[in-house]
């Protein structure tokens, strides 16, 4: 359900302005209209902005360093942000060039590696008596005997393919030799070593220093996000003002939801403010704040994949929740594997964070749909019930599906949501436009709902033929009045009829589309069964007959393969439920979107970690 706004006008005196906001933003219920030409190239919010973002980007890093089961101490009263952000960003970009360094000399050392030990002053010595030494490197085919004669070349190292050697001619002589010349650092490999372990060294320490950096200092960054964050909101109120009456007075515009202006309205009325509230009209952009039971209100996390209802139509969280979850169980369709979610689900839900806590509450609905159609679909760990001989299971065989059976619900599920679909556009149009302007969805209804039941009624002989002929007349009749006659009842009939054909174009290829899409709940099923049963199969055929080995093999692929396949099918499984509600069911049901979510000026809380 979306809450119902409404939207506030305030004018302030330009003196008090201040405090007004103040007051709001302690309320925590108004969400300021945002006017196009208020935040745009604002020199203040960006440098606000931006101060946000680096504080962000630190404690991400913060986060990494800090061990795990040390607590942060507690945030300062006082600090300055810039100061505290600065001095945060140069310690660790001083941690990344002692890194940078270290790469550099270890992939120096590793180039030197091949020369050995040498002196540089001795060639410089050798230098200075008339002899002049080149070191080269190639691979080892191309290397030339004849260079050892014409250029007193010296093997110095030889790796799998490359040859690494010296040559010691006169100064100014020709080296004409196909090998790829090699400049020598100013130490030797022992010497570049040495550097590496004193900087690593350095590196260890300047990591402690940084995590008791980051332990002291993560709670005051974070006070500090909020401080900036707020800040920044402010501007953002202040930006979103217009000034009248000669920059004397200030107006404000905003929205606030009907269960909170009561708060509103005595800080209003116990003050000079002057307001107005008005209801909001069809051309408004409302923001929007969902309000449902406890059970649709966990798939709300979902639905905001795509996107949120505009205020002006249906919140669709209720209608889908319930098709969400069985659709995953279908897709899932395993016993044991839904058992996991179930258990896992349960013992991390107390260790969890408030906020991520009704994620788990959502994977015990969709392990618990899981369970009861794995059951349904006669699959635990990829073993297939329906062939067992297990005595107790025989009486309820009669309730499991067989892959053909499968493959009908998955369609007849399919046909129930998108009726349910059509029936919701059509109670929302109404709601919103009339019945007149409905009569065409309502007479689609009438023909699909209607021929359908004739047909059910007369396969099964409740009715004879020719009663079923009369009512397919007779909705087949009234059907196609409101579709092609009907379907604006303000236009030309003629123009009607045209677009009723367009109408029925769309709408049969559509519902063929539609319909057919819903094979992926059997094919998904179907396919995560038939992994189990050959991860299943390769155990007992691949772990042999030696005891105890053999069985360790078996539980060893078993746990690989059907952990492989928990996460895939528990992929896919969340996919396309979700691909059928976004493109299936909202399509069917009207979707608009375009929603703006509900954010009230407010004061800021801290954040906590999710585990």
């Amino acid at each position: 359900m979306i809450v119902k706004m409404k939207r506030y006008t305030f004018l302030v005196y330009h003196k008090q302005y201040t405090d007004f906001l103040e007051k709001i933003r302690d309320l925590g219920v108004l969400h300021i209209i945002d006017r196009p030409e208020g935040n745009s190239e604002n020199e203040l919010l960006r440098e606000k902005m931006l101060v946000a973002s680096r504080i962000k980007n630190t404690l991400r890093l913060f986060e990494k360093l800090i061990p795990k089961g040390v607590a942060p101490h507690e945030a300062k009263d006082s600090f300055d942000a810039v100061e505290l952000i600065n001095k945060a960003e140069a310690a660790l970009a001083e941690k990344d060039a002692k890194q940078q360094k270290l790469s550099a000399l270890e992939k120096e050392s590793e180039r030197m590696e091949a020369w050995g030990s040498f002196s540089p002053e001795r060639i410089e010595d050798l230098k200075n008596a008339g002899f002049e030494l080149n070191f080269f490197a190639c691979n080892i085919r191309k290397f030339n005997q004849e260079w050892e004669v014409l250029y007193n070349a010296f093997e110095i190292e030889t790796t799998t393919t490359t040859r690494y050697f010296v040559t010691v001619t006169r100064p100014g002589q020709l080296i004409d030799i196909d090998a790829d010349p090699v400049k020598l650092s100013e130490y030797t490999s022992a010497e570049i070593d040495a550097q590496i372990a004193e900087l690593k060294t350095e590196i260890e320490l300047y990591n402690q220093e940084l995590i008791d950096f980051a332990v002291s200092e993560f709670n005051t960054l974070k006070s500090a996000r909020s401080e900036v964050a707020e800040k920044i909101d402010f501007t953002k109120a202040i930006l979103n003002s217009q000034a009248e009456v000669q920059n004397k007075v200030m107006l404000l515009q905003g929205w606030c939801p009907e269960e909170s202006e009561a708060v509103l309205n005595e800080y209003l009325d116990s003050s000079e403010v002057y307001y107005e509230t008005e209801e909001p009209v069809e051309e408004d952009k409302v923001p929007i704040k969902l309000k449902n039971n406890k059970f649709a209100k966990l798939f709300e996390m979902i639905g905001e994949l795509y996107d949120l209802p505009n205020y002006h139509e249906l919140d669709l969280t209720p209608f889908f929740a319930p098709f969400y979850m069985l659709f995953f169980g279908l897709c899932l369709g395993d016993v044991g594997y839904g058992l996991i979610f179930v258990i896992a689900a349960i013992f991390l839900r107390p260790r969890v964070a408030e906020a991520l806590k009704p994620v788990f509450t959502l994977l015990i609905w969709l392990g618990g749909s899981t369970v009861v159609m794995g059951a349904v679909s006669a699959n635990v760990f990829g073993y297939n019930l329906l062939e067992s001989d297990i005595s107790w299971i025989q009486s309820w065989k009669k309730y499991m599906l067989d892959a053909n059976q499968l493959f009908n619900a998955s369609l007849i599920i399919g046909a129930v949501q998108i009726m349910f679909g059509m029936v919701v556009k059509a109670i929302n149009i109404t709601r919103r436009f009339g019945f007149a302007a409905s009569l065409s969805t309502w007479g689609w209804l009438v023909l699909i709902l209607g021929c359908g039941a004739s047909y059910g009624l007369s396969a099964t002989g409740t009715v004879s033929s020719e009663v079923a002929k009369y009512m397919y007349y007779g909705f087949g009749g009234i059907g196609g009045l409101t579709i092609f006659l009907l379907n604006d009842i303000k236009r030309n009939p003629l123009i009607n009829v045209g677009a009723g054909l367009w109408d029925a174009y769309n709408m049969v290829l559509g519902l063929m589309g539609d319909l057919l899409s819903y094979v992926r709940l059997f094919a998904l099923g179907i396919s995560g069964s038939v992994m189990g049963f050959v991860f299943n199969d390769l155990a007992i055929n691949l772990s042999g007959n030696i005891p105890v080995v053999s069985q360790l093999v078996m539980v060893l692929i078993m746990l690989v393969g059907h952990g492989l396949n928990i996460f895939m099918s528990s992929l896919s499984s969340f996919v396309h439920p979700m691909r059928l509600t976004f493109v299936e069911f909202y399509k069917n049901a009207g979707f608009e979107g375009g929603g703006k979510k509900y954010r009230p000026f407010a004061r800021y809380k801290e954040e906590k970690s999710l585990f």
